[in-house]
């Protein structure tokens, strides 16, 4: 599995084709995954549906009550 993967031009933007065994093992097929930083490189993570329902409420939550926070900032 340790093989380069080629990126493509896509419109504009670039793609990469996942060899069916990275798939696997990701086991993320049809779901959205993450790139994520690390001290390491970069990692492709698999989408967690509790973080994006807390980062939706966050968002929500500050666009309603952004007076508030800008104040708490000071």
């Amino acid at each position: 599995m340790n093989k380069p993967i080629k990126l493509i031009p896509i419109g504009n933007s670039t793609g990469v084709i996942l060899p069916k065994e990275l798939l696997q093992e990701l086991g993320a097929v049809g779901d959205n995954v993450f790139p994520v930083k690390t001290p390491n490189g970069i990692e492709l993570r698999r989408a967690d549906p509790e973080f994006i329902e807390e980062m939706r409420l966050a968002r929500e939550i500050m666009r309603k009550d952004r007076a508030i926070l800008r104040e708490l900032a000071k």
